[in-house]
């Protein structure tokens, strides 16, 4: 015998032609059986298990060639010849050997087709045992393939699954850190404005003090700061819904993917656990013909390995945009917090600056108007000086024109004559000196006066300028939002 997996060669492939004239050869089809040997019917036992179904035939002889059969006998003399008896019409069909020979071939014929048969028996006992042998391990491998395929699926669905973990929380990172850069955006909005409403106060300043100073310096450099982080907040702002957008496609990519693995396991796992005895196995024929593949090993792991580096990419990308984004609102924050600090700065050198001008002021307003009522009553003074010289001028100037009146030779030159006329003289000067003093008095008197108006006004400009700086403007400025409102965590 031949061994076992090996190809069979059976020697009853090329059997002898059994010659038609002795004994019919077994067929195995039903209707050769009718077509070439009518008396042969074909039955089925039922009784005896051991013998098969098929090919089992049992042979019947002529009921028209029963010799006991009285009827039929009757029948064949009615139809038959008459038997002639004469010896020369009679001739022989076969001889002894023939004879002989006949059934010999028929013992050898029975004989090889047993030897056949049992042949035949051996070799498909072991065909079908090979085969299955054959089948059952080749069912093995394909349970071990996919046993394989769906390790090596659960393999990638726990990479994705990973990936995909790690995607989302660096999507929820960034995302909260736009929130937070979208509210410190908010934030600067505040700062700005106040900014602004100190300058346009500062405006509503008077006369000298409208000066562009220290405080406005600063106040300028500020809103200029402020827009300056503005501006590089929308960037990055910008660029926060960008790498989100790339966050989310990548995110959806890596979730089609695991669901796709996830169905593919759930396929695959069922085909896994089939055997020949599960329920819901069935016939598809031509199946094996479909090749509804798209992808190979290769290209199949290779896809999967791109998404997960494509995700590994933008995580590293969305990363280094968050550190980006967190050094850029603790730089804006200290920045506009600085400047906060340097324009509060200013405003106080300038109030206190401020301040004591307008102390000085104040202290040049009390001692003009100590000067004012001063010089008024020396003006009262000397009015009163020029009142009082009058009288003396009168007598004089009397006794001159009383002295005129002395007869002929009286009319002398003489001292009291002319001191009476010295005293008028003097008494003039003096009396145009104090009206000179009174004019000069009086001068002064109006250029002290112009001076308290200036000063008053000064004080008024002074006090206008400190109620702006210290009231308005350093009273918004209190509403400045903190570091962690800047940041963006409030």
């Amino acid at each position: 015998m031949e061994p076992v997996g090996s190809t069979l060669i059976a020697t009853y492939a090329h059997l002898k032609p059994t010659p038609t004239n002795f004994l019919p050869a077994i067929g195995g089809i039903t209707s050769s059986y009718r077509d070439r040997f009518p008396h042969y019917n074909v039955t089925h036992s039922l009784s005896l298990p051991w013998r098969p179904s098929t090919y089992y035939k049992v042979a019947s002889n002529s009921p028209t060639l029963g010799p006991y059969c009285t009827r039929a006998q009757r029948v064949s003399e009615s139809t038959m010849a008459p038997f002639v008896s004469n010896r020369t019409t009679l001739f022989t069909r076969y001889t002894l050997d023939d004879w002989y020979r006949s059934n010999l071939t028929n013992y050898q014929e029975s004989s090889t087709s047993r030897h056949n048969s049992e042949r035949l028996r051996v070799d498909t006992s072991r065909l079908i045992q090979d085969k299955y042998q054959q089948i059952r391990k080749t069912q093995v491998d394909s349970t071990q393939n996919l046993g394989e395929r769906v390790n090596d699926i659960g393999f990638w669905k726990s990479e994705i699954t990973h990936e995909l973990d790690e995607l989302i929380g660096e999507t929820n990172a960034i995302s909260d850190l736009k929130r937070r850069l979208e509210r410190a955006l908010i934030e600067t909005e505040a700062p700005l404005q106040v900014t602004r409403e100190c300058l346009f106060h500062r405006e509503k300043r008077m006369g000298i003090d409208l000066v562009h100073d220290e405080a406005e310096k600063e106040l300028l450099t500020e809103v200029d700061i402020i827009l300056t982080c503005q501006e590089r907040m929308k960037l990055h702002l910008d660029k926060a819904i960008t790498q989100l957008t790339a966050d989310r496609a990548v995110q959806h990519e890596l979730e089609k993917d695991l669901s796709d693995k996830q169905a593919a396991h759930r396929i695959d796992d069922k085909c896994h656990h089939l055997r020949n005895t599960s329920e819901g196995i069935g016939f598809f024929r031509g199946v094996e013909n479909v090749d509804a593949t798209v992808s190979v090993p290769e290209s199949w792991a290779k896809f999967t390995d791109d998404n997960i580096l494509c995700s590994q990419s933008e995580r590293a990308a969305s990363s280094k945009l968050r550190e980006d984004i967190e050094n850029l609102l603790v730089v804006t924050a200290n920045e506009m917090w600085n400047q906060f600090s340097r324009v509060n700065l200013a405003f106080t050198n300038r109030i206190a600056e401020t301040a004591d001008t307008k102390n000085k002021i104040q202290i040049h307003l009390s001692k003009t108007l100590q000067e004012i009522f001063q010089t008024e009553m020396t003006i009262e003074s000397i009015k009163k000086a020029i009142r009082e010289k009058s009288a003396f001028l009168k007598v004089a100037q009397t006794r001159l024109d009383e002295r005129t009146r002395r007869p002929n030779i009286e009319l002398c030159r003489d001292v009291a004559q002319l001191r009476l006329v010295n005293e008028v003289y003097e008494v003039n000067d003096t009396i145009q000196i104090l009206q000179q003093r009174l004019k000069d008095a009086e001068d002064t008197l109006q250029s002290l006066v112009h001076t308290k108006a200036t000063l008053e006004h000064e004080l008024a400009v002074k006090a206008n300028t400190l109620y702006i700086d210290q009231e308005k403007c350093m009273g918004m400025r209190k509403s400045f939002p903190n570091t962690l409102r800047l940041v963006g965590f409030c």
